[in-house]
Parts: structure tokens; sequence; C-alpha cells
């Protein structure tokens, strides 16, 4: 297992960005996790500004595969009064493999003061809960998962407990980003028996705090789709920390191979 602090640390720069490795078990198929290239690349936008403020919204295409060395570069788009805008780029071998536009706000005075965000009743794993993790050589073997059996749950959603196996040291921003795509895009659901090549496109994710926390580092995940045909899924994602509190709220395309 290697630890997600070892992987950012273990990035160096260079002249046109940072040198990095996406190690072996953090890979799902042919290419990188993709919560792990995203969190690679928000690492570099984190530096390439001084004093940027919280992180608020990124939006993520995941171009192509990434594996072993890669390169990530970040620029700078537009820095306001308000809000900064960073470009990053992680490229392998491969070619291009993930683009993210990074978006920094800092909290600004506002007459409107609004939260809808209802909690979840559900609760962390107790201690001594049963847990499963994914096999050597697979991403998911870095993370502790528990399934939820939610009544509610639809035909195409999905609701999961997870947390990273080593979370501590980890920046918060950097944290949700690595842990925020834990789930399979839900329409795995509407396979049945027989699960075909399924791949997130696009991710967009909305930070609803600039100081995300939870405890133990438990994050409850969750995605629903309310559609999938002709090979494309479109789904709504939502973290919980583990106080129920909604943290982050997303949305992916899907294309769904079979």
């Amino acid at each position: 297992m290697t630890a997600l602090t070892e992987i950012l640390a273990a990035m160096t720069p260079v002249d046109d960005g940072w040198s990095g490795a996406i190690p072996a078990d953090w890979m799902q198929g042919r290419t990188s996790y993709g919560g792990l290239s995203a969190a690679m690349a928000l690492h570099a936008a984190q530096r390439c500004e001084p004093d940027l403020p919280p992180l608020r919204s990124a939006q993520i295409a995941f171009i192509g595969p990434l594996a072993g060395p890669v390169t990530v570069t970040a620029t700078k788009l537009r820095r306001g009064r308000t809000a900064a805008f960073v470009q990053a780029d992680v490229v392998s071998d491969a070619g291009l493999g993930l683009r993210a536009t990074f978006v920094f706000m800092a909290d600004q005075p506002s007459v409107v003061d609004f939260d809808q965000r209802a909690p979840v009743g559900h609760r962390p794993p107790a201690p001594g809960t049963k847990l499963w993790s994914g096999p050597e050589g697979f991403f998911a073997h870095n993370f502790e998962f528990l399934d939820m059996k939610d009544e509610s749950l639809r035909p195409a959603d999905l609701l999961r407990w997870g947390r990273m196996k080593a979370h501590d040291g980890i920046d918060p921003m950097v944290h949700v980003m690595a842990i925020a795509d834990g789930l399979p895009p839900s329409a795995i659901r509407l396979f049945g028996k027989q699960i075909g090549p399924i791949s997130s496109l696009t991710w967009i994710i909305n930070l609803l705090t600039p100081a995300p926390v939870t405890t133990d580092g438990w994050w409850l995940l969750g995605a629903k789709s309310d559609f999938a045909r002709n090979g494309c899924s479109s789904q709504t994602m939502t973290l919980h920390n583990a106080d129920g509190v909604l943290m982050a709220e997303g949305m992916q395309s899907v294309a769904i191979f079979g």
C-alpha cells in the first residue's frame, strides 16, 4: 500500500511543472484511480500561486489513461479580487490524461444566508465492523469501505462509507478530492450479473465549506443516476462527513461500454 502523502511528497519541481508517479497499487485497470490523479492536479495547482484562498469548485475531464511517471503542470488563468482560476494538466507517456480547472475563492460578505443541507442519519462504521477493501494492485486496496443497504436507494443509487487506510496529514481539500471519487459510477447497478466496462468522462465537484473536516477519516459517498441510455449516463454525487453534514456536491458524465 502506498499512502497518498507519500505520493504527493515525492512530487518534485521540474522546468515545466511537477514530476511524479502513479504507483501500480493506485490503478483501476489501465488508468489511475481518478481521485488520485485529481488530487495530484490540485496539489500542483495549490502551489501555482501564493496565498490562494480555499478551493471552491473543480471541473475535471478524464481525457485518457494515466500510469507510471507523470508530469503535472499548473497555470494561472486569472486571479481577480475574489476568485482565482488555475488549470492543471496531468500527462503520462500516453499523452494528456487529465485536465482540471480549479476555482479558489474566500468567503464573501453577503446578505444571503441560506442552508437547507439536511444531515443524514447514517453513522460511520463502529469499531469492529466488518469492512471490505480491494485486492492488492487495485486502488481500492488503499481504502476501507462499508456499503449501505438503505431501503430508500433506487435502482441506480449507491451509498457507501469510505476512508483511506492512511488518511492522516493530508491537506483537507486534497483529502476531499482523493476520496470523493471513491464510488464506481452508480449506473453499474443497472448491469445486473453481467457487468460491462464503465468509465467516468467528466467530474464537477463543488465544496460547500472552506474547511472540510470529518472524524477518523470517514466520509459518506453517495451517487444517483436518473438516466442511462445509448452508452451515456449522468449522475449526481454527495459527500457527507462523519457527523452527517454535507461537505460537497458533484456531478459526473459516464460512458457505458456494454
